[in-house]
């Protein structure tokens, strides 16, 4: 059993940025993959950005340019640094682990971008 945690959101300004966090136990260096879902209130919940093992990472369309996602495996935590925010990243955000054929998810965190 993976545990997952997610830290960092927040309300923010447009244009902001914030940083999230997501601290898993054991090794995330064993981990296939980690990411960032979304979900906005009425909508699908989405992928944002995923890092896998190797180091690959993979963006949606809508975040490419703005959001980066990083790893330190020492912490066994992913980042998502999340710059230039817009009204329309307002969401709860998920981290997923997939690990040995089964996904963990967090319990989420909200960000809100708001004036």
């Amino acid at each position: 059993q993976v545990q997952v945690a997610e830290s960092g959101g927040g309300l923010v300004q447009p244009g902001g940025s914030l940083r999230l966090s997501c601290a898993a136990s054991g090794s995330i260096s064993n981990f296939l993959s980690m990411g960032w879902h979304r979900q906005a209130p009425g909508k699908r919940r989405e992928l944002v950005a995923e890092i896998t093992r190797a180091g690959l990472t993979h963006y949606a369309d809508s975040v490419k340019g703005r959001f980066a996602i990083s790893r330190d495996n020492a912490k066994n935590t992913v980042y998502l640094q999340m710059n230039s925010l817009k009204l329309e990243d307002t969401a709860i955000y998920y981290c997923l682990v997939y690990s040995a054929g089964t996904d963990y998810w967090g319990q989420g965190t909200q960000v809100t971008v708001s004036s």
